[in-house]
């Protein structure tokens, strides 16, 4: 295998991306200059050694404090104006950051890692699972919100979440919640506009 073909299959690792566009990628980057190239990998070797996950709501953020072996928390979980008693719960980073941009929501927030697949026989290995369920019995929440895509894995995964820590809200007292009308059958969360998001929040239920 060429250099060609060997970085065409890293490209074609990427989410969304067939072989085609992996190989475009691969002659889009044989074009420009050495220059770009080497910022390029610069970034990418970067990114293990500066980003790192909140050890509280898992999302990846670079981290200020690189000599504490703890971590310190990322911006939103430290923000002290922040409703520490509403979690909402999304897939990935990506579709948290479209909420941030909403600018609809003030709690706090747990990544889960990925939707659970349908016949995922051990969801506990592949997502936070147990994370989510052990942050949930040590917070005093009035509410979870679990955020997903409007779609057929999106929706197993909230039915997981609920089985998970219906028993914690039955105890505990607060409210489990999944986001409303707005989101559009089959949408990605990720993908949506601000004023979908808001809409989707504002008739949660």
């Amino acid at each position: 295998m060429n250099e060609i073909d060997r970085l065409t299959e890293y490209f074609r690792e990427f989410p969304g991306i067939g072989p085609r566009q992996a190989k475009r990628f691969v002659y889009f980057l044989l074009r420009k200059d050495s220059g770009y190239i080497k910022g390029m990998t610069d970034s990418i070797s970067n990114l293990k050694k500066y980003i790192k996950n909140c050890p509280s709501c898992f999302r990846f953020f670079l981290e200020k404090n690189f000599t504490d072996p703890n971590h310190s928390l990322c911006s939103i979980c430290s923000d002290k104006n922040r409703d520490a008693e509403l979690l909402m719960v999304t897939a990935k980073d990506s579709d948290m950051d479209v909420i941030e941009k909403s600018h609809s929501y003030n709690g706090l927030y747990f990544i889960l890692g990925a939707n659970i697949q349908i016949l995922e026989k051990n969801p506990e290995h592949k997502v936070r699972l147990s994370e989510l369920v052990n942050k949930i019995e040590n917070s005093k929440l009035k509410e979870v919100i679990i955020s997903m895509s409007a779609n057929t894995e999106g929706e197993h995964t909230i039915d997981i979440i609920r089985g998970k820590i219906a028993p914690i809200s039955l105890k505990n007292g607060f409210k489990i919640t999944v986001l409303g009308r707005g989101l559009s059958t089959g949408a990605e969360l990720e993908y949506s506009d601000s004023e979908t998001i808001k809409e989707a929040l504002k008739h949660r239920g």
